[in-house]
């Protein structure tokens, strides 16, 4: 029996033999996601709404600037490139979404990887890392839910492979993307000072922008560089481990 919403058995692709490393979920919980596809695409979706709200995009409440928070106080053409976990929500809901109507596209499922990869794991690095400090500002249900709701992302990561190749040329197209990330968010200043996601302890310098403390900033981007470095040896090592198993069926 199928149930409402959910699509039928049948649609959902083979699991290849990948060994567990590339593959950690139960084939029960993969295919559970990929049945219910359209309230995944649905939870994603509403993410990246609260995820821009977050950030500073406040059609509501009214009283509010409609760009407020940190959106406001970066260079409007970096806007792209500072909400990095709604992107990452809204890239995963794209990938699901075109794979559910017959359209599966490899550059989504490559950057759906990759962000919720890294942002999946970055954010609750940081807010590990800099408890003390982010529990100061946001309330305990806030804090936890955006632990958690990060983690939820790294497992939906790990049913890409489902319907993905990961082919080189699409990783490389998520590999600039969050390559471009890393160098703006932490290296290169382009514009103003480099534009990762706010961390307690940074403040508004006298020349109007970010400032970034050493010690804070070093440990954000050392985060940052390995989970953009893993998420490229993931889905490379899952491409070839398909193509090994494509040449050798037994």
């Amino acid at each position: 029996m199928t149930l409402p919403g959910f699509l039928p058995r049948s649609r959902l692709p083979d699991r290849d033999a990948l060994p567990r490393w590339l593959a950690p979920l139960p084939r029960a919980v993969e295919d559970l996601g990929l049945r219910a596809v359209w309230l995944v695409v649905l939870t994603n979706l509403l993410g990246t709404v609260f995820g821009f709200w977050y950030y500073g995009v406040h059609p509501l409440p009214l009283s509010d600037p409609l760009i407020t928070g940190q959106l406001a106080a970066e260079p409007a053409a970096f806007w792209p490139l500072v909400p990095d976990s709604p992107v990452a929500t809204l890239f995963i809901a794209l990938a699901f979404g075109a794979w559910a109507l017959g359209r599966a596209n490899e550059y989504l499922s490559a950057l759906a990887f990759f962000g919720c990869w890294k942002l999946g794991l970055w954010t609750p690095y940081v807010l590990l890392t800099f408890s003390d400090a982010f529990r100061a500002v946001n309330p305990l249900p806030m804090y936890l839910f955006l632990l958690f709701s990060h983690l939820a992302m790294v497992v939906q990561a790990f049913v890409l492979h489902r319907i993905s190749e990961f082919p080189v040329r699409a990783v490389a197209v998520a590999v600039l993307w969050y390559g471009l990330n890393d160098l703006v968010d932490y290296f290169v200043p382009v514009l103003g000072t480099p534009h990762h996601t706010l961390i307690p302890g940074q403040t508004i310098g006298v020349d109007g922008f970010f400032t970034h403390p050493p010690e804070i900033h070093a440990l954000a981007a050392a985060g940052a560089v390995v989970l953009t470095l893993t998420a490229t040896f993931l889905t490379l090592a899952t491409r070839v481990k398909k193509l090994e198993l494509l040449a050798n069926p037994s």
